[in-house]
């Protein structure tokens, strides 16, 4: 897949973390080293979100390490803290956020991709409060813009009020492809990010290849600025506004398949 800028946006593919005991013997080649996993995962798939960071904070070695392991042009997404977003009060997390952002992210460089703020299913949207979080979020760590993707995962978020205000804040909504959490791909910021759950034991490429043709088709149509017919959201389609850069990861489901789901949708972007 070309990593290169043209009149569309990048489309980057991946899947969550790079340690995972079924995709040795399985993704990774017989005997690798656990040590060489990064790098051989990083010239292979062009992202990873990084689950670490939720639960724990790193600090710059270990991003620096990471970067100097992986190709250029490859980019790790990032998903912030729990300690920022499950809390009852949102308004309040600044240190919190503070903390992670001042972590040693800008290590990354170039290769930081999309930030991740994941709330808890059980966190209902009220209108105050989540824009207190949203003006909270800084928009560079060491002179590296940072993108922000906001990830809802109560039903309550499924409100115009909810996409007005991630719009004003310019941050993404993650759109994710699984009923268990609010589906709506509504375009509230200048990059797509969908976070595919839907992989399959029974199925070798994870998804089914009529499947995974329609999400190569869905990432292009995304990347050349328009939004796909066929991909729930809450407001009608507006007009193309322009290319976006798109983030794809398969996350979740059989998480066995999940390699084997991203190479497949690469494959179809080339």
């Amino acid at each position: 897949m070309s990593r290169k800028k043209s009149v569309t946006g990048s489309v980057r593919v991946g899947v969550g973390g790079w340690t995972f005991e079924p995709w040795r013997d399985n993704f990774y080649p017989k005997g690798l080293a656990h040590s060489k996993e990064l790098a051989y995962a990083s010239t292979h798939l062009t992202a990873i979100e990084v689950n670490g960071t939720y639960y724990s904070t790193f600090k710059p070695p270990t991003f620096a390490k990471w970067r100097d392991e992986t190709p250029e042009g490859f980019v790790f997404s990032l998903k912030a803290n729990r300690f920022a977003t499950n809390r009852k009060v949102l308004g309040e997390a600044g240190e919190s956020i503070q903390r992670f952002i001042g972590s040693g992210l800008s290590e990354l460089g170039a290769k930081l991709g999309p930030l991740v703020w994941q709330f808890a299913p059980t966190k209902l949207f009220d209108p105050d409060d989540f824009e207190a979080f949203l003006r909270l979020l800084p928009e560079k760590v060491d002179g590296l813009p940072l993108r922000h993707a906001l990830d809802v995962r109560h039903n309550s978020f499924i409100d115009p009020a909810y996409l007005a205000l991630a719009r004003k804040y310019r941050c993404a909504t993650v759109f994710t492809d699984s009923d268990d959490y609010p589906s709506f791909a509504d375009l509230t910021g200048d990059f797509v990010y969908a976070r595919l759950m839907r992989t399959e034991a029974k199925v070798k490429t994870g998804y089914e290849p009529k499947a995974l043709d329609r999400w190569a088709d869905a990432a292009k149509t995304w990347a050349a600025g328009a939004e796909p017919a066929d991909v729930p959201r809450l407001a009608p389609a507006g007009k193309p506004a322009g290319s976006r850069d798109v983030f794809m990861f398969f996350i979740s489901g059989a998480k066995e398949r999940a390699p084997a789901a991203a190479l497949g949708l690469i494959e179809r972007l080339k």
